[in-house]
């Protein structure tokens, strides 16, 4: 098991960005949360396997590609 944070920048607020990574992670054998800060990022903390975790934060970057950097 390990246990990822990662900050995503851009217009991720507003754009349903909690909604998708809920969805997202679904798919997978994850837990953790996601919240919005107060500079305009969002947090995700990710734990599970590594493979897992790797693989959906990939998926969750490429679904919301247009909106992180």
């Amino acid at each position: 098991m390990i246990r990822r944070s990662v900050f995503f920048f851009g217009r991720v607020q507003g754009v349903g960005f909690r909604y998708t990574t809920c969805r997202v992670a679904s798919a997978f054998s994850v837990s953790g949360f996601v919240r919005n800060l107060p500079d305009g990022s969002v947090e995700a903390v990710v734990e599970g396997a590594e493979a897992d975790v790797s693989a959906f934060l990939a998926d969750l970057s490429q679904e919301m590609s247009g909106h992180i950097r």
